[in-house]
């Protein structure tokens, strides 16, 4: 069995991610939705929009690094090859495609602000928030695929034995 300890500073990786989010969301995300309700005011459900964009954005993001979690919680476990690890990366590959999703969604809001801001950034900065977490979903499917096809070839060295 592998030390207990061997992930933890994986896991207190996951913990200083998901924190910053969380700040993002309680301080920064309400100032986003007021400051597009300023440049839209004709338009008061802008401002719900962007509370629905990222919020929604948000749900899947914890819980992909909830299914991290139990990832390295299975790799302590001597479970790394175990199909409950194909499982995990499965959901977050999911979970990355339902962020960039919710984001391509809420583009039109984002290109929105930077019209009416004349800020050409923030739709870059639309974009990123798209193509990051596909980024992600392809290094999931990836190690998903690699570890599906070790689980098979360890399986057929099991029965071969």
């Amino acid at each position: 069995m592998m030390e207990k300890g061997s992930t933890l500073f994986l896991k207190l990786a996951l913990i200083v991610i998901g924190l910053p989010i969380l700040a993002l969301c309680i301080f920064l995300v309400p100032e986003i939705a007021n400051f597009a309700e300023e440049l839209y005011p004709d338009f008061t459900f802008i401002k719900y929009l962007v509370y629905m964009d990222f919020y929604l954005a948000a749900i899947p993001f914890y819980f992909a690094l909830y299914q991290a979690f139990k990832l390295l919680n299975y790799i302590d476990h001597d479970l790394a090859f175990s199909e409950l690890s194909v499982r995990a990366l499965k959901t977050i590959k999911f979970c990355a495609v339902t962020i960039s999703g919710l984001f391509v969604l809420g583009l039109p809001i984002f290109y929105l602000v930077a019209e009416r801001d004349d800020a050409p950034g923030i739709i870059l900065i639309g974009m990123l928030l798209i193509f990051a977490p596909l980024v992600v979903a392809v290094f999931a499917a990836v190690l998903q695929r690699l570890l599906k096809d070790a689980i098979d070839i360890k399986s057929e060295n099991d029965l071969t034995v």
